[in-house]
């Protein structure tokens, strides 16, 4: 199959590097510059340094000349550029099947990646997202990595999920595109949590409690913006949670470390070099909640860390000090 993959940050090159193995894959950066440093190293050193790109992969800055011909589109943008690289393809390609990668919503909107596609794209257009636990060093190794492919289409669903399935890329197929997305979003936020929780040195129990709880809340927004219980008890749900919380490869869980030792956020997101969609989403799911009506006490902690400039211990006293409740959802 011919694929054009749209974002060459790390997780773009790795699922570049993963399908080139047996697809012909054209990988689109919008910098001039990047691409210059992509072909004349065949090396990502800006997002992906430890892996050189395969031969038959196809670099371009030129979003037209990626989708020439392509018969699927993978956009894997970070969320804040989305909405940007679907206008841009609208322009060039209206015709060519979807598929996005990208997980939180977008700030000022609180939207999830589905309802912008719903926005810009033709009704009649196959799309879907894909999601679930995957950090991009181990999918570009090629170990075993098991992912979601949800859309509303059935049929394209399980054509896509053919298409892109192999023994160490295991595609399962679902119609739950906003619980698939809800989990995505919101896991990142609760990483954050974790992170803070094990940065101050509180242990496996209050790690496990976060997680569990943290699940909760991920399920209770799901379940209000109408995704599936079964979606948040799959990959898509607690099984990218649980990577992204005890994975040290995970962006979110480092921001909650270095928020844990003192560090400011300005320094920490300048240090990473790379987007934590945590950061960015924490706002829009306290604003989601609100608006709904669901407790989301792991989240608000999180935001008042982030955005209110609430000391971490402080928001963790919070946290440990609220009214006992029933273990309900």
């Amino acid at each position: 199959m011919k694929l054009a993959i749209l974002g060459a940050g790390a997780w773009g090159t790795a699922l570049a590097i993963n399908l080139s193995v047996r697809h012909q894959v054209t990988l689109w950066t919008k910098d001039s510059n990047h691409l210059s440093e992509l072909l004349s190293r065949r090396i990502n050193l800006s997002f992906f340094p430890d892996f050189p790109l395969p031969d038959n992969l196809y670099l371009t800055a030129s979003l037209a000349e990626a989708l020439e011909n392509t018969e699927l589109i993978l956009i894997v943008v970070p969320v804040s550029g989305f909405g940007e690289t679907l206008h841009d393809l609208v322009k060039t390609c209206k015709k060519t099947p979807v598929i996005w990668g990208c997980k939180g919503f977008e700030s000022g909107t609180a939207k999830l990646p589905h309802q912008i596609v719903a926005d810009i794209l033709p009704d009649h257009l196959p799309c879907g997202v894909i999601s679930g636990p995957s950090f991009a060093v181990e999918v570009a190794k090629g170990l075993p990595t098991a992912l979601t492919l949800a859309s509303e289409d059935e049929k394209f669903s399980r054509e896509m999920a053919n298409q892109l399935h192999s023994k160490n890329l295991r595609i399962y197929t679902s119609q739950d595109v906003i619980g698939v997305e809800t989990g995505g979003a919101i896991k990142n936020v609760i990483t954050i949590a974790v992170g803070i929780s094990d940065g101050m040195g509180y242990g496996h129990n209050a790690r496990a409690a976060l997680i569990t709880r943290g699940l909760m809340e991920i399920t209770r927004l799901g379940l209000a913006l109408g995704g599936k219980m079964e979606t948040f008890m799959g990959l898509a749900g607690v099984g990218d949670l649980l990577l992204t919380c005890t994975g040290d490869l995970s962006r979110n869980r480092r921001v909650g470390l270095l928020l844990a030792a003192g560090k400011s956020l300005s320094e920490i997101l300048s240090e990473l070099g790379h987007v934590a969609e945590g950061v960015h989403t924490a706002s829009a799911v306290l604003q989601l909640g609100r608006k709904f009506n669901v407790d989301m006490p792991i989240t608000e902690a999180v935001c008042n860390i982030l955005h209110e400039g609430m000391p971490a211990r402080a928001a963790v006293d919070m946290l440990l000090n609220r009214e006992p409740k029933a273990e309900i959802y």
